[in-house]
C-alpha cells in the first residue's frame, strides 16, 4: 500500500514548491517506497491539524500512522524500513554493528546539513523567490501568505524581497561550502547521494519550480551535482514543473 504524502501546492496543483516536501519526496524515493502525493495548500490547515496535530507539510501517512516533519520523517523511514538504502550512509554489507555506527555518524552529519540549510540556506533563497511564491499561490492563499511573512519579516514582501541581484550574489556566497565540497566529490554524501543532498536539493528545486531566474550556473559544480539529482529516479525531480 502507497504511503500518503501531503504536499504544498501552487494555483496550478503540479507545482509542488516546498523545500521541506522535495526532501521527503526524494527520501522516498531513494528508499524505494511508493507514495501517492496530495496536493496541500496553506488554506488546508485545519485538515493536517484534524489528522496529525501539524499544520505544515510535509506530512506522511504509513500503515495508518502520521508522520510530520521532513527531518522526523527522514528517521522514521530508516528506522521503519532498514532493508532499504540508507538515507544516512549505512551499508548492507556493514554487518549490524558497523552499519548502526554507520547509520549514527551519517545521522550526525545529516542533522548538521538539515539544520543549516534551514537557518542560512533557505533564509537567502527566500529572499530571491517570495514574490514569485506569492504570485504562483492558490487566490485563497494569498492574503494569509503576505498577512503571515510580513508579520514576520517586519516589513512588505516587496521590502523584504528588493534588489534580487544582491540577494542572489548574497545566496551564492552562502552556497560556497556546498561548492568546495562538490568540486571535490559528485555528492554530498560522497560517491553516492545521502538524504545531506536531498535537503539541499530541495532548496534549489523550491527555486527552480517557482522562479525563473537561475540562481546557479554551469560550469558552477552545483550546477553540474543538481543537474545529476533532477535525472535520478527516473526523473522524478526533472518532470515537476519548473523553470531551469
Amino acid at each position: 500500500m502507497a504511503i500518503t504524502m501531503y504536499d504544498l501546492a501552487g494555483a496550478d496543483e503540479s507545482r509542488r514548491f516546498s523545500p521541506f516536501c522535495w526532501r521527503t519526496k526524494m527520501a522516498l524515493a531513494h528508499k524505494g517506497l511508493e507514495v501517492e502525493t496530495i496536493p496541500w495548500r496553506y488554506a488546508d490547515k485545519p485538515l493536517l491539524k484534524q489528522l496529525a496535530n501539524w499544520e505544515r507539510v510535509p506530512v506522511i501517512v504509513d500503515r495508518g500512522r502520521p508522520v510530520a516533519d521532513s527531518w522526523a520523517i527522514a528517521n522514521y523511514l530508516e528506522d521503519v524500513y532498514p532493508e532499504r538504502p540508507s538515507l544516512f550512509g549505512a551499508g548492507p554489507a556493514s554487518g549490524r554493528a558497523g552499519a548502526a555506527q554507520l547509520n549514527e555518524v551519517g545521522a550526525a552529519a545529516a542533522r548538521f546539513v538539515n539544520s543549516w540549510a534551514d537557518a542560512a540556506l533557505n533564509g537567502s533563497i527566500s529572499r530571491v523567490v517570495l514574490l514569485d511564491i506569492l504570485n504562483h499561490l492558490a487566490e485563497g492563499d494569498r492574503a494569509y501568505f503576505r498577512a503571515s511573512r510580513e508579520a514576520r519579516f517586519g516589513m512588505t514582501l516587496e521590502a523584504y524581497a528588493g534588489d534580487r541581484d544582491a540577494h542572489i550574489a548574497a545566496l551564492r556566497q552562502v552556497l560556497e561550502p556546498v561548492r568546495l565540497t562538490l568540486a571535490g566529490q559528485p555528492y554530498l554524501g560522497g560517491g553516492a547521494p545521502l538524504y545531506s543532498d536531498y535537503i539541499v536539493f530541495g532548496s534549489l528545486q523550491w527555486a527552480r519550480s517557482i522562479c525563473p531566474v537561475r540562481l546557479v550556473d554551469p560550469p558552477d559544480p552545483i550546477d553540474a551535482w543538481r543537474n545529476r539529482l533532477l535525472d535520478a529516479f527516473g526523473g522524478l525531480a526533472r518532470r515537476a514543473p519548473g523553470y531551469w
